[in-house]
């Protein structure tokens, strides 16, 4: 029974001759496979004279029990044996070269011709010329390799078709051998030899051989006459194996002639030139392939020769691409009706789909793949199972059966770290299982899943990374472990129940307090890199408003106080164009402006969408164009929480234009920086502010009380508060104001001016005057110095002929309006144009720093 299957065969290695190539002893493993490429690069023969090629199948392992088949498929057959040794005393060589009998033995009812190719041994013995053994110094040393290699193919190919001509002769009297293949031997025990059935059995068996033998000599169209010929035979003795055999052999003749170029799917295997048939069937190349001519002229053709085929239809004999099928499906039914040939059957499904393959008839293809499944073989090794899970995966590949290709490379790689493995191959499975994410429909870059619809089976994805986190974990790598429960938790947030958020956060939150979770891009061995993955849906940000500064910290590009205030107009331009771009949005300028030094806001509505409390241990804002000094914050948010508004700090450090491109925070042990294009959905105003230079800061205070209330509402674009005081006509009094630099900066100027509202009365003199002199001697002032100066408050009004004032007047005390008490306020300074009638040297002195405004007045 053949019990090892060769899933790479396909239709065309009919046509081979089968080469073995093995060490004998101890030889280097890189040495050896060395050696075995320049060997095996010398697979296609021109026979000289002829249109007629060979080619050759290297294998540097095969089971002798899979040769006893050679009679039933010739190309199953060990014809050649090339053995490389290492010899390095003419002491070791007998021993040596009965080693490579031994070897000869192993193969020795099938083979043709046998070389022995000697590396290390020199003198006498290395001298003498010989045939089957050749010398070399050293494997450096050994340029006629490649020639060796051809004269060998030629003694093979001169034996071969001895053999077919002898085959192929017709000796009448001469009574025809029973080919079998080995477990029919016993059931052959004295049977009737003269009868018509065993002959006509004889016969269909010899001619289908002969047919194999013709398709090994490049005869394509003898081959197919010989494959007809024997179907016949056969089919009329019910010898069902052997029919699907000759079935199967004109499938692969017509493969070869319909499919030049091959079919076992290697790119530029094979490549076909003009010609008749058997050229087109002859002229085929693999890559790297060294042409070898050979001379058959040593040899008679008394048999059928290479012009007879031309005289026979080429449609009558060639199959049609669909009978191909056809003829291979009766073939695999006969098989299967013997359990022996469950290789046999398994091989020709496998030839068939690749076949398929070339037709684009993927359901058919299918069908014989299913098939392939279920057929029973003998217990196989774990990593036999391995190989044969691995090229079903392949062909189902090859057919544009993706997702059940994935299935079967799933399953290989679970066998890779099956149970009854001694040392389970955990990256052998974590490799098979990474090239399975394509079948699936999955990435391992977050990006692809934060455009929209989700793609594929979300419970087999999320299955398929437990299984890679666990690899990952028996590998001893925690970094991936990490890496996949990230990318886990980000892009099957929306599938998993509430028990499975629970169990997977508490898994990566054990993973990460060994290794925490980085931005930093994975690279495997492979070269694979794994991107990093940001938790922009831990907490789900739905908006981003950066904050004006604080009133009393907001700068104020004011107009003199003491000047006249001009309007500058600009043109108004309509444009129907409205530009709805977000990254457009992001970059839009900001009409307020921040500080340098100053604590700046942004303020971020979130959402929890974990049914549990969600801790961000690390929450800041990520900037560009300025230097930010980011002033992380801790959050707590509650179960499955609407809308929270969150509020970040930051501090400029230098001035410019400052954008803000999202928030770095720190969930479950994992860092990740979250940019705001890679955010859907999310509305901002701007993220674009500009950063002016630090301003002086003063806060001032005055002698007189608080008002109760506010006697004017505020504009806007001031700071104000109230202090009242009640005087009796044509009473004095002062009013004590100190000036606290509570700033970084000096103040180097003071502007002060005042005005009168709601006077319903003539007012007589000056009702506020001041001399700042002493003041401005103070200045600049440093940053917490104070400073003071006297406003002297005086009341004079005439009363005469006024009947209702008292009661017009009766509504509010004498009030004075002035800058707020212990508030910080912050101004441009800037020189300002002097109107008010100050002396000379008070008027170089005065900015704009801050001002007092008596609001109303009344007369008890």
């Amino acid at each position: 029974k053949m019990s090892v299957p060769d899933y790479m065969q396909c239709a065309e290695d009919h046509q081979t001759l089968l080469v073995v190539v093995q060490p004998i002893g101890i030889v280097p493993e890189e040495s050896f496979f060395r050696i075995y490429k320049r060997i095996s690069a010398v697979s296609q023969v021109n026979v000289r004279d002829s249109q007629r090629v060979l080619y050759i199948r290297y294998r540097h392992h095969y089971p002798p029990e899979n040769n006893e088949w050679g009679d039933f498929q010739t190309h199953r057959k060990v014809v050649g044996l090339i053995t490389i040794t290492e010899c390095s005393s003419a002491k070791e060589w007998p021993q040596t070269f009965e080693k490579f009998h031994l070897q000869k033995e192993m193969y020795g009812s099938t083979l043709y011709d046998s070389r022995l190719f000697v590396f290390g041994l020199q003198g006498e013995i290395a001298e003498q010329p010989r045939t089957d053994v050749a010398f070399y110094p050293s494997y450096d040393e050994c340029e006629t390799v490649e020639k060796r290699i051809e004269d060998f193919i030629e003694s093979l190919f001169i034996v071969l078709e001895s053999k077919r001509l002898d085959r192929a002769t017709d000796k009448s009297g001469d009574k025809i051998p029973l080919l079998c293949v080995p477990f029919e031997k016993k059931d052959f025990v004295g049977l009737d030899t003269d009868s018509r059935h065993y002959k006509k059995r004889c016969q269909g068996r010899m001619r289908k051989h002969v047919g194999d033998l013709c398709l090994q000599a490049g005869m394509l169209q003898d081959s197919l006459v010989h494959y007809h010929m024997a179907v016949e035979l056969l089919r009329s003795v019910n010898d069902f194996l052997w029919l699907g055999a000759a079935l199967e052999g004109l499938c692969s003749a017509s493969v070869i002639y319909h499919y030049p170029g091959g079919t076992g799917g290697k790119v530029g295997s094979r490549r076909a030139q003009g010609g008749s048939l058997s050229a087109e069937a002859g002229n085929r190349h693999r890559p790297g392939a060294q042409e070898v001519l050979i001379d058959p002229g040593a040899l008679t053709s008394n048999g059928i020769n290479a012009d007879t085929s031309a005289e026979i239809g080429r449609a009558k004999n060639c199959l049609s691409p669909e009978d191909i099928i056809e003829k291979y499906k009766e073939a695999i039914s006969y098989y299967g009706k013997y359990k022996n040939a469950g290789v046999i059957e398994l091989e020709a499904c496998v030839k068939a789909v690749r076949v398929l393959a070339m037709q684009k008839r993927s359901m058919e293809a299918s069908e014989f793949l299913q098939n392939a499944v279920y057929i029973n073989l003998r217990q196989l090794s774990e990593e036999e199972k391995i190989q044969r899970y691995s090229i079903l995966s392949e062909l189902y590949e090859r057919i544009g059966f993706h997702r059940k290709s994935a299935f079967f490379k799933r399953i290989a790689a679970m066998q890779c770290a099956a149970p009854s493995i001694p040392e389970p191959g955990w990256r052998a499975c974590y490799k098979l299982l990474l090239e399975t994410l394509p079948g699936y429909s999955l990435s391992l870059d977050p990006q692809d899943f934060s455009k929209g619809t989700h793609r594929g089976w979300a419970a087999v994805q999320m299955r398929l990374l437990h299984e890679l986190v666990y690899a990952s974990r028996r590998m001893g790598n925690p970094a991936l472990c990490v890496r996949h429960l990230s990318f886990l938790l980000q892009t099957m947030l929306d599938f998993l129940s509430d028990q499975e958020k629970k169990d997977v956060t508490q898994s990566l939150e054990s993973y990460t307090a060994k290794c925490p979770g980085t931005m930093e891009v994975i690279t495997l061995p492979d070269g694979l890199k794994l991107p990093p993955v940001p938790f922009t849906k831990l907490p789900i940000v739905k908006s981003v408003k950066l904050l004006n500064l604080p009133t009393s910290l907001r700068p104020h590009k004011m107009k003199s106080l003491l000047g006249q205030n001009v309007s500058t107009k600009s043109p108004f331009i309509y444009s129907p164009i409205i530009a709805h771009s977000r990254g457009e949005e992001r970059n839009k300028k900001i009409d307020f402006q921040w500080v340098q030094g100053d604590v700046c806001e942004v303020q971020l509505m979130v959402y929890n969408p974990m049914p549990f409390e969600l801790r961000v241990e690390n929450m800041g804002l990520l900037t560009t164009g300025v230097e930010f000094e980011s002033l992380p914050a801790a959050l707590s948010l509650p179960a499955e929480s609407g809308l929270y508004p969150v509020t970040l700090v930051g501090v400029p450090q230098t001035t410019g234009q400052i954008t803000v491109n999202g928030y770095h925070t720190s969930v479950f042990g994992v860092f990740s920086d979250c940019l705001l294009d890679n955010l859907p959905g999310v509305k901002t105003n701007g993220c674009t502010v500009e950063v002016i230079p630090a301003l002086p800061r003063l806060q001032i205070s005055t002698s007189l009380p608080r008002s109760a209330h506010t006697l004017q509402p505020s504009s806007g674009d001031e700071i104000s508060t109230n202090v009242s005081v009640q005087l009796y006509n044509g009473e004095t009094q002062q009013l004590i104001i100190k000036l606290e630099n509570i700033g970084t900066e000096p103040l180097e100027k003071l502007e002060v001016t005042a005005k009168t509202v709601n006077i319903k009365e003539k007012l007589y003199g000056d009702f506020l005057s001041w001399n700042l002199e002493d003041t401005l001697c103070q200045f600049p002032l440093k940053p917490g110095k104070i400073a003071t100066f006297v406003v002297n408050i005086k009341v004079k009004l005439d009363f005469s002929c006024q009947e209702n004032l008292l009661q017009d007047l009766s509504d509010d005390g004498i009030s004075v309006s002035g800058l707020p008490l212990s508030s910080p306020f912050r101004q441009v300074v800037k020189p300002r144009v002097e109107t008010k009638a100050l002396n000379p040297q008070e008027s170089s002195k005065v900015g704009d720093f801050s001002h007092v405004k008596v609001r109303e007045l009344h007369q008890n």
